[in-house]
């Protein structure tokens, strides 16, 4: 006899009672594909930029934007800089020779009498060109050794990877300064020597990404349909490898920019009349008391350029990383 307070007894329950309609919760229809689609458009559309995590953490972060914002005008400036200077950046003005800023020089000129405005925006097609071609030539070297050292793996892996660490084990800024001055002044010079500092980075950043995808299932699928080598890292290895090597890059191009203004400050880079911003900064180092405008507004771009990149490369790190889903 039961109690009460006593849970039913299954027992007495027959098959037929256990089927029936009243016993058995209704099945849940299923989503239609299109109510997320619906969902989505009924939203205003900041929450609809707000689902978007590139453009949440670009664009609704302040700093992330206000870097967004530099690297914009820095890229524009990369493009069509020589559409905006008024002036030569190669062709000094001798009766305006250290003019301070006004309207007729924005930012007043050198001791030679170059206009500071017009070389600052011809600079950041110099010194951008010049750090697009260094990350270029890393990327290339970095990611082809990178690639072939972690899938190869054995003795070619060693090989590798024990050059890449000879590389490291030198200051970037160093082992630069120590080609750069071996091969000669000149920015050519410097583009082979930052790019010998990069490319082990992106060797080692790559392999351990290779080390971590080729045991997939996708991977080990791909080998037993008869795919090479070769086609498994572009087609699989390498578009799942991407978003950290995104966040390196992003990062190195801040990093590029200040090497190469560095090694044109001591001499070994851009010779004048280049309007590159670590040269300017030197042609004017010693007015800086009595004309302070020769180093402080090609510092101030070469500030802001490597400092918009910086809050970039943070941004995208944390966009791309599926980590941050957790944290956000």
């Amino acid at each position: 006899m039961q109690t009460p307070l006593s849970p039913p007894d299954d027992s007495r329950v027959g098959p037929a009672d256990r089927d029936s309609p009243s016993t058995v919760a209704p099945p849940t229809a299923p989503r239609a594909a299109g109510d997320n689609a619906e969902e989505l458009a009924t939203l205003p559309w900041r929450a609809r930029l707000r689902r978007n995590r590139l453009v949440r953490y670009l664009v609704f972060n302040p700093l992330n934007l206000f870097g967004l914002c530099i690297v914009v005008i820095t890229l524009v400036l990369t493009i069509a800089g020589p559409l905006f200077t008024p002036y030569s950046p190669t062709v000094p003005d001798y009766n305006s020779m250290l003019s301070a800023p006004s309207g007729t020089h924005l930012f007043g000129t050198d001791p030679i009498g170059y206009d500071i405005f017009s070389r600052v925006l011809a600079g950041a097609r110099l010194s951008m060109g010049t750090a697009a071609i260094v990350l270029a030539i890393a990327l290339v070297v970095g990611l082809t050794l990178g690639a072939v050292a972690g899938f190869a793996g054995g003795w070619v892996d060693e090989v590798i990877m024990r050059v890449a660490d000879i590389f490291l084990a030198f200051p970037a800024l160093i082992l630069a300064l120590a080609v750069a001055t071996t091969l000669g002044a000149g920015l050519s010079s410097v583009v082979v020597a930052l790019s010998v500092g990069f490319w082990p980075w992106y060797t080692r950043l790559l392999r351990g990404q290779v080390l971590a995808l080729k045991q997939r299932e996708y991977v080990e699928a791909a080998r037993a349909l008869g795919a090479s080598a070769t086609g498994i890292v572009w087609r699989h290895i390498l578009p799942n490898s991407l978003s950290p090597i995104i966040v390196e890059a992003s990062l190195d191009i801040g990093y590029a920019v200040l090497s190469i203004a560095a090694l044109s400050f001591i001499g070994i880079g851009a010779q004048p009349p280049s309007p590159e911003w670590g040269a300017m900064i030197v042609a004017g180092r010693d007015y800086l008391r009595t004309a302070w405008w020769t180093c402080a507004f090609p510092g101030l771009a070469l500030t802001l350029v490597v400092l918009g990149f910086n809050l970039i490369g943070d941004g995208l790190r944390d966009a791309l990383d599926p980590r941050a889903a957790s944290r956000a």
